[in-house]
């Protein structure tokens, strides 16, 4: 230090956000129980900030049961899983009114929960799939007229298989708007494979699901919809985000684009993942990393498009590729 000028204090490390500090904490707590799928973990995240659903699309044996009961453990909250199957009737998910006494009383459903595990949602008819709607948009269940409201956070993840279609009731696109984000999850690599088969378990289960202790309180959960609520995000960026949105209605190969809650879903997304990440700012990266699972269940192929293999998946890659980034 110079003789007579005071040494310049160590610059300031800037303080991790709640949304980050509990997005570590989760992954550190499910990792030893499921490997290799800390993206899935973070888009699951990114679906409670928002208060919304996400689908998980996979292939049987790829965690996603074991993803969402491991999470609930995290969370501290309490998670109820329905096996989706074609002789279930709407009343068994949301509940019915039952004789107690000399009265009828209201016996809830399995929806009624704060994680709700919709396994193989395809398997059920359309008037079981859309019992969920009104718990989904509104976090209530009506009825014989009577509203009940759902306790928060409530958050659905359903899977279904995308190989085996027979005897299944694909959603409709009506419901599959309702859900944030679509999820692939894939299988893991051989270097993770290898790490899962050298988990502890009892019997086929990891012994570590045990294990997974509460690291997330109410407040929390509170704040970590909040700050994604207050991310800042610049003219440019919200513009950018209309512009994909629009580009996807005009491409030769869609016939049905993505709507306007789509572009509401895809900001609220990315403002989510910006946080977990440690920033109070969108940028265009966040947009376009959240683009596929977001507007990709939401996009209807031509015909055409559909012969020639061209799915949303490509659809986007092109959208992405024509619209202008902010710089």
């Amino acid at each position: 230090m110079i003789s007579g000028v005071p040494e310049a204090p160590p610059e300031a490390q800037p303080e991790e956000s709640v949304s980050e500090r509990l997005l570590h904490a989760i992954v550190e707590q499910i990792r030893p129980v499921v490997v290799g799928q800390e993206q899935t973990i973070e888009l699951m995240l990114v679906a409670l900030a928002c208060r919304s659903h996400v689908l998980l699309q996979g292939v049987p044996g790829v965690a996603k049961t074991l993803l969402a009961r491991s999470l609930a453990a995290t969370l501290g909250v309490q998670m109820r899983r329905v096996a989706f199957t074609p002789d279930m009737l709407p009343s068994d998910l949301t509940g019915t009114m039952a004789l107690r006494g000399d009265e009828l009383a209201f016996r809830p459903g399995p929806v009624f929960t704060n994680i709700l595990l919709a396994d193989e949602i395809n398997r059920t008819p359309p008037k079981t799939q859309a019992a969920l709607l009104e718990a989904m948009q509104e976090a209530q269940v009506t009825i014989d007229g009577e509203s009940h409201p759902l306790d928060a956070p409530f958050l659905v993840i359903a899977t279904q298989n995308p190989v085996e279609y027979e005897g299944t009731y694909p959603l409709p696109e009506a419901q599959l708007d309702r859900f944030l984000l679509q999820v692939r999850v894939e299988y893991p690599s051989a270097e993770h494979e290898l790490q899962m088969l050298s988990l502890e378990r009892e019997g086929v289960d990891p012994s570590g699901l045990k294990g997974i202790r509460t690291v997330v309180s109410a407040s929390e959960l509170a704040a970590l919809v909040g700050e994604a609520q207050a991310t800042a995000v610049a003219t440019e960026v919200a513009s950018y985000v209309i512009a994909l949105v629009r580009r996807t209605r005009e491409l030769p190969s869609v016939s049905l684009g993505a709507s306007p809650r789509a572009a509401v879903h895809l900001l609220a997304a990315a403002k989510a993942i910006a946080r977990l990440r440690g920033r109070a700012f969108v940028t265009p990266d966040d947009v376009a990393q959240l683009a596929p699972p977001v507007l990709g269940h939401r996009l209807v192929m031509t015909p055409e498009a559909e012969l020639e293999r061209f799915g949303p998946e490509d659809a986007l890659r092109t959208a992405l590729a024509e619209v202008p980034v902010p710089r």
